[in-house]
């Protein structure tokens, strides 16, 4: 099994280690120039720099996308390792001048590494990295975490967990894909749950940052709107999303309006009953979804639609 060491920045670290877990983080970089082409499930480790030139924590892969910052902000807020968008924006401007990274003209993007259930190990704990780590790298490096010095600091990993974990503080907050790892003793790649924050991700991206019902592209006025509220039995799946602009999803929330599973689109007549007006939404009525995902395990699931049509629609 492969997993991946990235230098991580101090302050990005100390920050996130003030809490031990986080069912998801944001391992961004302050350009989006570079992508991160990782296993979904595997994990990914934080290598202090010097002079610490240790394993502090790790999390699991999820996936990789480009994001403005506010967006990242968003979806992340102190999961990006900063208490606030304005210091995450002084750290990202300080980075940039201290590695004369020119500013571009537009909304400004990074990279964003989306970890879930991530864990941060107190000083005490720390894994010495890798003795073959290059000297000179500041970028991520992939391991064999079967063999060698790969094998040594995610058992190592492993150990640690398995401690705080015995500890009443930790009992119910050590990761599900820690247990999992335990329960079966060699590395297995287990694909991690979403969480609120890379849903919208995810969900933003399966749609072509274009709402569903209107096509439209103005990303500040989408959102990712839950088929299935979680709260009653749906799931952070993109399978279990439509991204909408805020007003359609509102109404979508609100049950004016719905999705079959045939994916066409019903607006109800309590709409204009109920508010003597509507005029702008009636004219989706009946049309099919102008834009879906690509991939056929992200279309909209016919279960979740069904069920929004039955329990939440007002027909």
């Amino acid at each position: 099994m492969e997993g991946w060491v990235a230098v991580t920045h101090h302050e990005w670290f100390d920050f996130l280690s003030r809490r031990r877990t986080w069912e998801e983080v944001n391992f961004w970089t302050p350009s989006d120039h570079y992508a991160f082409r990782g296993t979904p499930g595997a994990p990914f480790l934080f290598k202090l720099k010097s002079p610490r030139n240790a394993i502090g924590g790790f999390g699991f892969f999820s996936r990789f996308d480009k994001l403005p910052e506010w967006l990242a902000w968003e979806c992340f807020k102190e999961g990006n390792g900063a208490a606030t968008l304005d210091d995450m924006q002084a750290r990202l401007g300080d980075i940039r001048e201290r590695n004369h990274m020119a500013e571009r003209s537009g909304v400004s993007q990074i990279g964003c590494i989306l970890l879930a259930e991530a864990m941060f190990f107190p000083p005490d704990m720390w894994i010495p990295q890798p003795s073959d780590w290059p000297p000179q790298n500041l970028r991520s490096k992939r391991y064999d975490l079967t063999v060698g010095e790969g094998q040594r600091v995610w058992q190592q990993c492993l150990e640690r967990a398995a401690m705080l974990k015995a500890t009443s503080e930790w009992a119910a907050g050590v990761p599900m894909l820690v247990r999992e790892s335990e329960r079966f003793g060699a590395p297995v790649l287990v694909r991690p749950r979403l969480g609120q924050g890379t849903f919208r991700v995810a969900v933003t991206g399966a749609y072509h940052r274009a709402c569903a019902v209107t096509g439209e592209h103005s990303l500040p006025a989408l959102e990712a709107a839950h088929i299935r509220p979680y709260g009653k039995g749906g799931e952070h799946e993109v399978r279990n999303g439509l991204l909408l602009r805020s007003d359609v999803h509102r109404l979508f929330d609100r049950g004016y309006v719905t999705v079959t599973p045939e994916h066409r689109i019903l607006v109800s007549p309590r709409l204009k009953s109920d508010y003597e007006n509507g005029k702008s939404y009636y004219p989706f009525d009946g049309k099919q979804l102008v834009v879906r995902p690509d991939g056929g395990a992200d279309q909209p699931d016919a279960n979740c639609l069904a069920w929004h049509n039955t329990h939440v629609f007002l027909s």
